[in-house]
C-alpha cells in the first residue's frame, strides 16, 4: 500500500487547493427545458428587472423579454468539445447542467440578449447608445459589451461562479476584469433574494454572492 500513498495525497492536495475541482454543479434540473418553468415561476413569479436595461417586467412578460446566459453557452460548447449546442444537449450530461443552472441565468431583453451573443465583457472607450435609455454599449469591430455598472456585479459573480463550479475557462484579463467588477458592485438586496431562492429549488449556493472576498483568490 506505500506506493499508493504519494499520488493519492497528490490528489488530495489537488482537490483541496482547487475549488472547481470539488464542485459538482446543481444536480436538480437534467435540462435547460426542466430548469425554465421553475426560473420563472419561482424565481420571479411576480417579474422584477431585466439585468443589463433594469427593465421592469411583470409576471407575464412576453417575447419581449426572455433568459440570457451570462457565461455565453458558445464558450461551454467549445470547453466540452461539441460542433453544436444541440450535440452537446444529446451527448454531454455535463452540458445540460451547465445549460440549466440558474445562477447563470438573468431575464434580458431579446434584442439586448442578441446583440450581446457571446461576446466577453469590457470597458468601451465613449458612451454611445445604440438601445436607446439603456446603458448598454456593443462595439462590432472590438466585438465586446459593456453594461451599465449596477449590473456588473451581478455579472462578475455570475462568471466566477461558472468558472469556479464548473472549471469553464476564462481569460486572464476577462477574469480580472470579473474580480475587479465584484469589488466595485458588491451584492444587494435582490441578488441576495435570487441566491437563496435558487439554492432552495437547485440545491446550489454561490458562494461568491454569499462572500465576495473569496473572489480574489481565483487564479486564471
Amino acid at each position: 500500500m506505500k506506493h499508493l500513498y504519494k499520488p493519492l495525497l497528490f490528489i488530495l492536495l489537488l482537490l483541496s487547493a482547487s475549488p472547481s475541482l470539488m464542485a459538482e454543479g446543481q444536480r436538480v434540473y437534467k435540462a435547460y427545458f426542466d430548469a425554465l418553468p421553475v426560473f420563472w415561476e419561482r424565481i420571479y413569479p411576480k417579474g422584477g428587472r431585466t439585468l443589463y436595461c433594469d427593465e421592469k417586467f411583470g409576471a407575464y412578460h412576453g417575447r419581449s423579454i426572455n433568459i440570457e446566459h451570462v457565461y455565453p453557452m458558445a464558450w461551454a460548447m467549445r470547453d466540452q468539445g461539441c460542433r453544436s449546442r444541440k450535440l452537446c444537449r444529446e451527448s454531454s450530461p455535463r452540458f445540460n447542467q451547465i445549460e440549466a443552472d440558474m445562477h447563470n441565468l438573468y431575464p434580458a431583453k431579446a434584442d439586448i440578449n442578441k446583440a450581446r451573443s457571446s461576446f466577453p465583457f469590457a470597458v468601451i472607450a465613449g458612451e454611445r447608445r445604440d438601445f436607446g435609455r439603456c446603458d448598454f454599449e456593443f462595439h462590432s469591430r472590438q466585438r465586446a459589451v459593456e453594461p451599465r455598472p449596477p449590473s456588473r456585479g451581478n455579472i462578475a459573480r455570475a462568471m466566477l461562479y461558472m468558472h469556479d463550479t464548473y472549471g469553464l475557462s476564462l481569460f486572464k484579463r476577462q477574469g480580472e476584469l470579473m474580480k475587479k467588477w465584484n469589488r466595485e458592485d458588491p451584492p444587494d438586496n435582490e441578488e441576495r433574494r435570487r441566491n437563496n431562492l435558487i439554492a432552495k429549488h437547485q440545491g446550489t449556493r454561490n458562494r461568491f454572492i454569499d462572500n465576495p472576498k473569496a473572489a480574489d483568490k481565483l487564479r486564471f
